[in-house]
């Protein structure tokens, strides 16, 4: 054999070995794909295969491309996320994992591997949600914990009591977002279905979801006027806002409706039965005759500078002359009193069926609950035993 044919074979060997090593490589490629897509463990780690890593996780991520848009959860809420100093990608994503905040530890170490984010994870906290997906998560874990500004709404309050609230406890001006939530915000840009419901020149009372919030630290008005409409968007179901039409109201009317029973109720449990006594004097064409309504329009005068929520003397009722005086006016008030709760929003659109058409505080008790009757002569019999004359 000669030199030249020795030459020639030893090429075909060198051709035929370089194929089986690339053989090999691609069909491990394609059972690691293969098992992604169907959800089971790799076979061999990515790393095993010299060179082919970008390729192969790319794959994967493709495979995987549904997987990494979806939540670990629904829960909104911040949390603070610790990275330790020395702490693995591997380790991180598996407590992440561990914490509810990715749906998959794997796929999130071969994201930020692939994108060149685990190099850039440094130690220190970052605030993170369940709400976030794997990308959002990654990006979030670029940047330490933020300053932020927390402010709690609580149910029950009017435009103005919730401006003072966020004053309170943020650096957002109390005249800044008073001026926004009465008629500014109809300048604002803002896209929420819910919203076109709001009769022309109304304010957004009723709509400034009761919740704890945290802000940016240089967060504007405008940026919590939308986490409390998101709130609202979020929370109040497409079966709660097609309520109204069962009770022959419009939504916005069903939230007047919440806000009465907000301001009436103390007890969660007894609110479908306070929208029930409501909704048996709308249906029947009675007056409302609900103090709170009275309150609302007395600390509406111009000038008022007294308690938002008066107490109301026996004169009042007849006296304050008003469109929110439903002692006076029949049907609903012309907009919402105060912000209601997830409970009387609830209550509101799925009223208990019963007879009541009358209630009291329950002067037995002293827990907020209340004496509910039929008619009238059951009526003066509560309000007699709880030392009243005629009310």
């Amino acid at each position: 054999m000669n030199k030249k044919t020795v030459k020639i074979i030893g090429r075909i060997v060198v051709f035929c070995l370089t194929m089986a090593v690339l053989a090999v490589a691609g069909f491990s490629a394609y059972r690691f794909v293969e098992r992604a897509v169907s959800g089971g463990e790799a076979p061999i780690a990515l790393g095993d295969v010299p060179g082919a890593d970008d390729v192969f996780i790319g794959r994967y991520l493709e495979a995987n491309a549904a997987k990494l848009e979806q939540p670990a959860g629904a829960d909104d809420t911040l949390v603070t996320f610790t990275v330790s100093p020395g702490e693995t990608v591997a380790q991180i994503a598996a407590r992440l994992q561990e914490q509810g905040l990715v749906v998959d530890a794997e796929l999130f170490r071969r994201y930020v591997q692939y994108h060149g984010l685990d190099t850039t994870i440094e130690a220190g906290e970052f605030t993170l949600r369940q709400t976030m997906t794997i990308p959002e998560v990654a990006e979030a874990l670029q940047r330490g914990l933020v300053a932020e500004q927390v402010v709690t709404i609580q149910e029950g309050l009017r435009l103005e009591q919730v401006a003072a609230a966020v004053a309170a406890q943020t650096t957002i001006p109390e005249d800044e977002f008073l001026a926004l939530v009465t008629t500014g915000w109809r300048d604002a840009g803002l896209v929420y279905d819910f919203l076109a419901e709001i009769p022309p020149g109304a304010t957004l009372e009723g709509f400034l979801f009761p919740e704890t919030y945290r802000l940016h630290e240089e967060a504007t008005a405008l940026d919590l006027l939308n986490r409390m409409l998101q709130a609202f968007d979020a929370r109040v179901t497409p079966e709660m806002r097609a309520a109204g039409d069962r009770h022959e109201m419009t939504f916005y009317e069903l939230i007047a409706m919440a806000s009465i029973v907000e301001r009436e109720a103390v007890l969660d449990e007894e609110r479908p039965f306070i929208a029930g006594v409501y909704f048996n004097r709308w249906n029947s064409g009675w007056l409302l005759n609900a103090d709170p309504t009275v309150q609302y329009g007395i600390a509406s005068q111009p000038g008022w500078t007294g308690e938002w929520w008066p107490q109301l003397t026996p004169e009042d009722y007849q006296s304050v002359v008003s469109p929110y005086n439903t002692y006076l006016n029949l049907g609903l008030p012309p907009s919402p009193i105060c912000s209601p709760g997830l409970a009387s929003i609830e209550a509101a659109a799925y009223p208990a069926d019963t007879d009541y058409f009358y209630f009291l505080a329950d002067c037995t008790k002293n827990d907020g609950s209340h004496l509910f009757a039929v008619n009238e002569e059951q009526h003066l019999a509560n309000y007699a035993m709880c030392g009243g004359g005629v009310p």
